[in-house]
């Protein structure tokens, strides 16, 4: 697969929440991401996870386009007031360098930092994108992953 030529991010809207659901089903990607919601096939409660996300004006949610076509989302939040980001990319565009481009514009806009973000350790696509983008691991930590079912170590990454 090719890079895409143009990649943009816009605010979530809810006419996005068909096609980032329908990713988050992936099979592939939600064992990559590891740490999920307990059943990412409940649409009622991805729903209320997306109203409660949009809602928050302390929330910034992207929407990623590659060329025009929606293919995943960019979102940061805070916790424990140290801003953090995910990124979720339909696997059908994995290995495009859609996730590095679309981190990277998030970041170029919103300008506080440190900025952490968490990975499973075996997610080797995820974590390549954070170090391409300068993030450095600091820590790590075991947590139960809904999408395997048990304890996974997660990276801790951070970009000051």
């Amino acid at each position: 697969m090719g890079e895409p030529h143009v990649v943009t991010l816009r605010a979530t809207r809810a006419g996005d929440l068909d096609a980032l659901f329908t990713f988050g089903q992936q099979e592939e990607a939600v064992r990559m991401a590891a740490f999920t919601a307990p059943d990412p096939s409940d649409r009622a409660m991805f729903d209320a996870h997306w109203r409660r996300i949009l809602d928050d004006p302390r929330i910034e949610t992207r929407t990623i386009r590659a060329d025009g076509a929606v293919v995943g989302s960019v979102v940061r939040w805070f916790e424990d007031d140290t801003a953090e980001v995910t990124c979720w990319i339909d696997p059908a565009r994995w290995g495009e360098g859609i996730a590095t481009r679309a981190v990277r514009l998030l970041l170029d806009v919103l300008h506080e930092r440190p900025v952490r973000a968490r990975v499973a350790v075996d997610n080797s696509g995820s974590i390549a994108v954070l170090e391409k983008l300068g993030f450095r691991p600091v820590g790590s930590e075991v947590s139960f992953a809904n999408a395997r079912g048990s304890e996974v170590e997660e990276r801790i990454y951070l970009l000051d």
